[in-house]
């Protein structure tokens, strides 16, 4: 197995550009350290755990008590316990002991693409822990914070709490404010009736988040609440909740999904109680950030899968690497991992600072993280799945066979598009923040300044781009006053051409930095975006196949 420099060296440039030195050096590290772990025994257990090892609804106990147990093997504990003590959630709200200093999302994202690339099922549960962390500590009450922080961002000090958000209900789905569960005030503290219909993270987490309407609030988002459910009472027994069931799913197995009914489980409200469906929407978006970082991580697996397998079959007496399309496939996948990586760690770095100084955030800062997140977690899901289809493709019929890894990335990374919001769910995300906020004119302001301090020799090649521009301006205005059915027809095409205006901008920018590879990356890429169906002269990915492919001339970081 490569080391980490030699198998991802794209990563680190990428971390290069956003941590300081110091952290970067222990991020480097322990980077390697996590990698090593999950290429060798995690991903070992994700197999299992696909495969044979999947968790079970245990509903009663032998004398017919409905204790609603979740049955996980022991190799996805283990996975648990050596994750978690990485710090993966912990070190973004609490100080890493070598350093004295807290660790950031970029940090944290990086190792949740690592871990996404080997069982992107238990990203979930990390994810969801996340959310639970962000929440607490930034909008619940210091005795709440007190009591329950400590064991949510655990390294192994204390117990440790895995967290979770439930949010979906059956006669909604992403219509939260059609939500009815209910909290019923007991003093201090409140008690939760109702069912959560896709309840991910169910059993195993200590606490859960669960949005709720307090009886005689209006409806709709604004009458829910936000409230903490620890999983079990003190004692020990069931805190009023019961599983009826877990979901059959086609993926990420590894996350036991569930419908939970609460059935009078004691709560405690988290902050304004007017301001349940906005705290949970902020986690919401952290949860959409880790819903790209694994897309870009099973993209990575299954690029690497696809470079791997291309080097090593023998087709017609020769490698699979040695003809012409083979190398364009894999340029291409290249390219495409490469540009969505880099564009997904310079939203983390943004959205790091804005949700960790929401106070010193503007307006315009928080909706611009908006919109880079709902662009970036619409298209890298969609890629995602390309990714996992070409690398089927590349291996033929042994593609398709369980004992390879690739109908896996399949399964999981077809729920990437469904979590956290569709395409369509985005699209009217954008759509929303246009009208509300008139976004579109920062965006189109900030990548016209993008393209304006390109060199020249960059700028040489950037027409295809500042063409999509052009026809970006031109279809919002057309846009602009038409009626609604209209626009919601339009949402997710205009969002898809903001996406690949800046995910183009984020390769130019990337070749102005990153030497003859880096534009080389950033031309095939463009051709990808704006010529996949002219006839490529050129032959980029002949040309440059062995630099593209680090077989010379290797990038130092």
């Amino acid at each position: 197995m490569k080391p980490l420099r030699e198998a991802d060296p794209n990563l680190l440039f990428q971390l290069k550009k956003y941590l300081d030195e110091e952290l970067y050096e222990y991020a480097e590290e322990k980077l390697e350290e996590f990698w090593h772990l999950c290429m060798t025994e995690i991903d070992k257990r994700a197999v299992h755990t696909d495969r044979e090892g999947q968790p079970r609804l245990i509903k009663y106990d032998r004398f017919g008590n409905d204790i609603s147990e979740v049955w996980v093997n022991e190799g996805y504990k283990k996975t648990v316990e050596q994750t978690y003590k990485t710090g993966i959630v912990g070190y973004v709200h609490k100080e890493i002991p070598e350093l004295g200093r807290k660790g950031n999302y970029v940090y944290s994202y990086a190792q949740g693409y690592l871990l996404s690339q080997v069982e992107p099922g238990f990203y979930c549960p990390v994810t969801l822990t996340m959310a639970t962390a962000y929440l607490l500590e930034h909008f619940a009450d210091e005795e709440l914070k007190q009591k329950y922080l400590p064991h949510v961002i655990s390294t192994g000090e204390c117990e440790l709490y895995e967290g979770a958000t439930f949010l979906t209900e059956r006669q909604g789905g992403s219509d939260v404010g059609a939500n009815e569960v209910r909290a019923v005030p007991c003093g201090d503290y409140y008690k939760i009736y109702g069912e959560k219909y896709f309840a991910s993270n169910a059993g195993m987490c200590g606490v859960a988040t669960v949005l709720a309407r307090i009886e005689g609030s209006e409806p709709g988002t604004k009458g829910l609440s936000l409230f903490l459910v620890p999983w079990r009472n003190e004692d020990g027994t069931l805190n009023g909740i019961q599983i009826r069931r877990l979901k059959d799913k086609l993926g990420v197995r590894a996350v036991p999904s569930a419908e939970v009914v609460f059935d009078g489980a004691k709560a405690y409200l988290i902050g304004d109680a007017k301001k349940g469906f906005y705290y949970m929407m902020e986690a919401l978006n952290l949860s959409r950030v880790c819903n790209a970082v694994a897309s870009i991580g099973i993209m990575k697996r299954a690029f690497a899968e696809a470079k791997q397998y291309a080097y090593n079959r023998i087709a017609f007496g020769n490698p699979l690497v040695s003809y012409p399309m083979i190398k364009e496939t894999l340029a291409n996948l290249a390219a495409r991992q490469e540009v969505q990586t880099s564009a997904c760690f310079a939203l983390i770095s943004f959205f790091d600072r804005v949700m960790n100084e929401p106070e010193s955030a503007s307006e315009k800062e928080k909706v611009w993280n908006r919109l880079l997140i709902a662009l970036l977690k619409m298209r890298t899901a969609e890629e995602a799945i390309s990714f996992a289809h070409e690398a089927i493709e590349m291996h033929g019929g042994n593609g398709y066979i369980e004992d390879f890894v690739t109908p896996r990335l399949l399964r999981d990374a077809q729920v990437l598009t469904v979590w956290e919001g569709t395409a369509n769910i985005l699209g009217l995300e954008v759509l929303r923040l246009i009208r509300k906020f008139h976004v579109h004119e920062a965006f189109i302001q900030a990548m016209n300044d993008e393209l304006n301090h390109l060199s020249n020799h960059v700028r040489s090649f950037s027409a295809p781009v500042e063409k999509g521009l052009k026809e970006l301006v031109s279809a919002l205005e057309k846009l602009a006053g038409q009626r609604e059915d209209m626009q919601t027809y339009h949402a997710k095409r205009i969002a898809n051409m903001m996406c690949d205006i800046y995910l183009s901008i984020i390769a130019l920018k990337d070749a102005e930095s990153g030497g003859e590879r880096k534009e080389i990356i950033a031309r095939l890429f463009l051709q990808h975006i704006w010529n996949k169906e002219t006839m490529d002269k050129e032959m980029w990915p002949l040309k440059y196949f062995d630099l593209l492919m680090y077989k010379k001339n290797k990038q130092t970081v």
